[in-house]
C-alpha cells in the first residue's frame, strides 16, 4: 500500500460554476521516494497541493485520498499536519509579533499534543532548533524576529524549510519553493531538502522549472496538464520538458 494514494481526484473551487480544477488525478507516493509534478500555469499544480492541505474553498467531487489507509479528505487541517502533512508555500506569509522561534515551539507541541504525545522541554527545543537553523544559514538573530517579518525570499524559504526540519513529516509537499530565489539561495534551500529525504518520508515537489531539478533530483517526474498527469517518467523527463517546452502535451490533451 502507498503511503500516500491520490486516486481519480476531481476537485473545483466552492461557489464556483462547476468548473473542475482537477480532472481525475492519480498519483502513489511510498516512502522514501521524491515526486516532482511539472507543467504550465494553469494546470492545477498549487490546488492539488491546497487540497492535500486542507485548505478551504476546495471542494473534492469525486475520488479518494489516502494517507497510510486512513481517509485524508475527512481529517480537518491541524489533524492532517499531526498526522504528517507538510505544505511548503510558493509565498509564506507574514505573522508579526509572533517569534519565529515561538512559533516553531508553538507548531511542534501543537502536533505533539494532537498524537497524546508530552510537549518538548525548553533545552531540548532549544537544542534542535540550533542544530537544524546552523545546517539551513539562519541565524539567532532571524530566529528572534517575526514569522517572515523583513525576511528577503530566500530567508523565508530556509525558515520554511527549518519548519519541515523541525516537524519531521511524513509527507512533504513544496509548492514551487524556487519561485523568486537565486541561485545562491536556490542551492542552500535544496540542501535543506537534501538532508530530509529519508526511507521513511514522501516528497512532493511542484515546480515550474527544471533547475530545481538540477539540486532535489526526483525519483519520478510527472507532466500535470488541465488537471491531471499526462505523462510520468523518471529525472530524464524534466530535462525534456526544459528543451521542449509543454506544447506536445498540450496538443496530447486536446
Amino acid at each position: 500500500m502507498a503511503m500516500l494514494d491520490i486516486d481519480n481526484l476531481h476537485a473545483k473551487i466552492e461557489g464556483e460554476d462547476g468548473k473542475e480544477i482537477l480532472k481525475g488525478l492519480s498519483l502513489k507516493v511510498n516512502p522514501g521516494e521524491v515526486h516532482a509534478i511539472m507543467g504550465p500555469n494553469g494546470s492545477g499544480k498549487s490546488t492539488l497541493s491546497y487540497i492535500l492541505a486542507g485548505k478551504d474553498d476546495y471542494e473534492v467531487t469525486e475520488g479518494t485520498v489516502t494517507l497510510n489507509g486512513e481517509d485524508l479528505l475527512d481529517m480537518e487541517i491541524d489533524e492532517r499536519a499531526a498526522k504528517g502533512v507538510f505544505l511548503a508555500f510558493q509565498y509564506p506569509i507574514e505573522v508579526p509579533g509572533v517569534a519565529t522561534m515561538t512559533f516553531l515551539r508553538s507548531a511542534l507541541n501543537a502536533q505533539r499534543k494532537k498524537r497524546g504525545e508530552e510537549e518538548i522541554s525548553t533545552p531540548d527545543f532549544l537544542r534542535l532548533v540550533r542544530e537544524k537553523a546552523a545546517g539551513l544559514g539562519i541565524s539567532q538573530d532571524m530566529l528572534k524576529r517575526g514569522v517572515n517579518v523583513g525576511f528577503s525570499g530566500g530567508e523565508k524559504k530556509r525558515a520554511e524549510i527549518l519548519q519541515m526540519a523541525i516537524l519531521e513529516p511524513k509527507i512533504a509537499i513544496l509548492d514551487e519553493t524556487d519561485s523568486g530565489l537565486d541561485i545562491d539561495a536556490l542551492k542552500i534551500v535544496s540542501e535543506g531538502v537534501n538532508a530530509l529525504r529519508s526511507p521513511e518520508r514522501g516528497m512532493i515537489v511542484i515546480t515550474h522549472y527544471q533547475r530545481l531539478l538540477n539540486h532535489i533530483v526526483p525519483d519520478f517526474v510527472h507532466v500535470m496538464h488541465k488537471g491531471r498527469i499526462v505523462r510520468s517518467g523518471g529525472k530524464e523527463l524534466a530535462l525534456e520538458l526544459e528543451a521542449n517546452g509543454y506544447a506536445e502535451y498540450q496538443q496530447d490533451a486536446a
